[in-house]
């Protein structure tokens, strides 16, 4: 019997042993892990993955950081090497990294350790002073805690890293900023296309049109497209197409919007009647651009213009048209003329209020900042988003036809404007009256956004939920509402956007309420987006505008407070607000304009009526997929509402709606993973009295209750144990 039972024990051991085994086999083989905190803070986002899961050359990482660290750094370096991992799971066999032991200069340190401070000092990592508290003692050491990025001949290094807030994210872009253009290449499956659509029936009359180099373009283009291929890994293959030859090419051609001609007989039967197509396309995948050959413009006593590109030019246009189609261009554009604010600053230079330094800062950072002057140039293919930041003078048809043309290209606007010009008192009327003058600005804007479905109401929203500013002791202490610069609470914020889902509280000023109209919107099929709104204690002042603090309550009438709409996203296929006018006239050079009156004094003619030319895909009429941002406030790009490390719930705004509108939300969910700003959320009055009434008395009351239960289930117990010894 006594062998038996130990013949079963020994059994029951050797089992319990090998299920063991086989679970720690089981969770070395079938790892997995689960992130159960609301923001997934410790798992790494979507877009880092797809990062590091598309290197197509070598990555490796050297992490220089000293052991032993104390708190907090311990938890740095801990967090780190997990951070590490979690990308290696996900990365392709290009990722690599290693950790280096580094010892810091005091002490005794081993050869090899000696030798891997060498190699830091080399990637420019040096050591930091940190501060420690041991037995009661405030005590400095020198620490190595940097890491150097190596891609190719690339090397990009974070020298410092001292804390874990947004770690992820600046490792993201690093990793990004070297992968771009080369593995993005190196990984397509495929090559891009280049084709020239050139109808050879056009060499007839283009010397009629100045554009006698026509006939050699095929040949110039691909010379152009292998010289560009050699430099983009040979994944640029270029195809001359000729539509008078192949019918079949028209429907093609009508596709991609290219530019058509037709023409009648003209100069005297010298050129024969005809239509030809011209224009180039650059496809891969499902995604397509068109690069004008040909420029058609309207210009004063001389007419319409035809003009071939710049071929010194076209392998740069190219090159940014490929990093555009790959979507791996980092160019952002912001318009400089029309009275926009300046990147730079204000005027005078020791003045911070016109200054976007720090948006600036903040910008550069993740994108290459391109300035625009509409008055220059038209607007590069190469930058998918426009900013414009409160311009005050009025654009021209033709500015604005620019605009327009580059959002039917499947582009994105970003519009920060200010629906009134802020005169401040001169030191003659000052005497007088001290009064702000707020002048309606009209830039010729608003038709286009109405044309669009939004428009922005002439007055400022002013709320109780507000900024409150501090009162020195000499003005009596306490808080001052100022109402023009409302609060944005939590409630009032769409989460329906990824970007936007923790962004959690915002601060606008002088910010006026925008208008969307439903049936437009739906008539021209585009999706509206409310980003954020004041609160239902709010209401709006037009006419003769006064912000003073002093002077300025909110209205005794309730039906005049009301939530209004601050932000709004447009998106969709827009229809051009010059679909049915005629080409916009550019505005001409004084040269230009004293050679067309010349021309017309003299009675001199051309040699062909280029007006008896008619062309189709000048203008395109209905856009691809774009994107415009329309908030009624500059202020929001101001320096003293963004702060210089772009972890303010302002700042954060700004830079991840710019980058949903340059294609990278993914960046943008990643930049607010950690998102330090997490206000309380509010209850109303019944509510608090509730909740403050059940904690005094309610969880006492819960305590004598939970007692009598156990004494009344116990007394029952005694009493059925009681009944049963009777029996």
């Amino acid at each position: 019997m006594g062998l038996r039972t130990r013949s079963t024990t020994y059994l029951r051991f050797l089992s319990y042993v090998l299920v063991i085994v086989l679970v720690n086999i089981a969770g070395t083989t079938l790892f997995f892990r689960i992130d159960l905190t609301r923001d997934r803070i410790y798992s790494i986002y979507a877009a880092s993955k797809s990062v590091v899961s598309t290197l197509s050359e070598p990555l490796t990482i050297n992490v220089f950081f000293t052991k032993n660290l104390p708190a907090p750094h311990n938890n740095t370096e801990r967090y780190l090497h997990d951070l590490l991992d979690e990308y290696s799971i996900y990365a392709n066999r290009y990722f690599n990294y290693r950790f280096y032991d580094v010892s810091p200069e005091e002490g005794d340190i081993s050869q090899a350790a000696r030798e891997n401070q060498e190699l830091a000092s080399n990637y420019g990592i040096y050591p930091v002073q940190i501060r420690a508290i041991q037995k009661d003692e405030v005590t400095f050491q020198k620490a190595y805690m940097g890491l150097v990025l190596i891609h190719g001949d690339l090397i990009e290094r974070i020298p410092t890293i001292t804390t874990t807030e947004g770690l992820e994210y600046t490792l993201t872009m690093a990793i990004q900023k070297l992968r771009n253009k080369i593995s993005a290449l190196l990984g397509l499956p495929e090559k891009i296309k280049l084709t020239l659509f050139l109808s050879s029936s056009l060499k007839v009359v283009a010397p009629y049109m100045q554009l006698g180099d026509l006939s050699g373009l095929p040949e110039r283009l691909g010379r152009i497209a292998e010289t560009v291929s050699a430099k983009n890994y040979g994944k640029l293959e270029f195809t001359y197409l000729d539509p008078s030859t192949d019918t079949s090419l028209e429907q093609l051609a009508s596709k991609y919007n290219l530019l058509s001609l037709k023409w009648p007989e003209l100069s005297e039967g010298k050129v024969p009647a005809g239509r030809g197509i011209v224009g180039l396309v650059m496809e891969y995948g499902d995604r397509a651009l068109e690069i004008p050959v040909i420029r058609v413009t309207r210009v004063p006593f001389i007419g319409t213009r035809y003009e071939l590109v710049d071929m010194k030019r076209m392998e740069e246009i190219i090159n940014e048209n490929i990093e555009s189609l790959i979507e791996i261009n980092e160019d952002i554009g912001y318009l400089t003329d029309h009275g926009a604010l300046k990147l730079s600053g204000g005027s005078p230079p020791d003045s911070r209020r016109d200054t976007l330094s720090t948006f600036k800062n903040l910008l550069s950072q993740g994108y290459a900042i391109q300035n625009i002057s509409l008055k220059d140039g038209a607007i590069p293919d190469s930058i998918n988003c426009l900013v414009l930041a409160r311009p005050t003078e009025k654009f021209s048809d033709y500015d604005l036809f620019q605009i327009d043309q580059f959002l039917m290209r499947g582009k994105h606007l970003a519009l920060f404007l200010d629906i009134f010009n802020e005169l401040l008192p001169s030191e003659d009327r000052t005497r007088l009256s001290g009064e702000v003058q707020y002048v309606p600005i009209k830039t010729g804007l608003e038709k286009l956004l109405e044309h669009y479905g939004i428009g922005i109401r002439g007055s400022y929203v002013l709320d109780e939920h507000c900024y409150k500013q501090q009162l020195s002791s000499r003005y009596g202490g306490g808080e001052r509402p100022i109402y023009f610069v409302p609060v944005i609470k939590n409630g009032s914020i769409n989460k329906d956007l990824v970007f936007m889902k923790n962004i959690k509280g915002l601060v606008a000023m002088k910010i006026s309420p925008l208008e969307p109209f439903a049936k437009r919107i739906a008539d021209n099929g585009l999706k509206a987006h409310q980003l954020f709104a004041s609160s239902e204690r709010s209401w709006e002042t037009g006419g003769r505008i006064n912000l003073n603090p002093l002077f300025t309550r909110p209205p005794k009438e309730e039906e005049k407070l009301k939530s209004f709409p601050l932000a709004y996203i447009l998106e969709g296929e827009f229809p051009s607000y010059f679909a049915d006018k005629p080409l916009p006239e550019k505005s001409s050079s004084k040269e230009e304009s004293k050679e067309g009156q010349e021309k017309q004094g003299s009675g001199e003619k051309p040699v062909v009526d280029l007006s008896k030319i008619e062309s189709a895909g000048k203008i395109i009429t209905k856009g691809k997929p774009g994107k415009i941002l329309l908030i009624a406030s500059s202020e929001m790009l101001r320096d003293n509402m963004l702060d210089e490390r772009g972890k303010s719930p302002n700042a954060m705004f700004i830079l991840n709606v710019l980058d949903y509108l340059n294609n990278r939300e993914g960046i943008a969910e990643l930049r607010s993973k950690e998102q330090g700003f997490n206000p309380l959320t509010e209850v109303k009055g019944a509510a608090k009295t509730f909740v403050k009434s059940f904690n005094i008395a309610g969880l006492p009351v819960l305590v004598i209750l939970f007692g009598l239960l156990v004494w009344f289930l116990r007394h029952s117990r005694k009493k059925r144990i009681q009944m049963m010894f009777q029996k």
